[in-house]
């Protein structure tokens, strides 16, 4: 069974960067045909992709975040890590990480999910 889990600031002011990062257990992030993914869940709204990073490394994100976004990974603690820049008090959200084998999901497992609130 893999699992994952999330780690970060739960409180970020504006025009800062978020940096989350998802921890994996019980399988590894370069394992081929797999994805990582971020995915968020604002207050009163549905989930939206964020972006995932392969088993081989190759990042995609979603063309309404990409400039914002940055998802690396360290394969010598099998995580992988979020970086949004500029945040608003729009991306205020619940932060997920998540995996499957299929980028675009479903998704076989779930973090728990991280609060993040950008205010000042």
């Amino acid at each position: 069974q893999v699992q994952l889990q999330e780690s970060g600031p739960g409180l970020v002011a504006p025009s800062q960067t978020l940096s989350l990062t998802c921890t994996v257990s019980g399988g590894s992030i370069t394992t081929n045909y797999i994805y990582w993914s971020w995915i968020r869940q604002p207050p009163g709204k549905g989930q939206e992709w964020i972006g995932s990073i392969s088993g081989r490394g190759s990042t995609y994100y979603s063309p309404s975040l990409k400039s914002r976004t940055s998802i690396s990974r360290d394969t010598s603690k099998n995580q992988f890590t979020l970086q949004l820049s500029s945040l608003t008090p729009e991306d205020t959200a619940v932060y997920y990480c998540a995996r499957s084998r299929v980028r675009t999901g479903p998704y076989d497992d779930w973090g728990q999910g991280t609060q993040v609130t950008v205010s000042s």
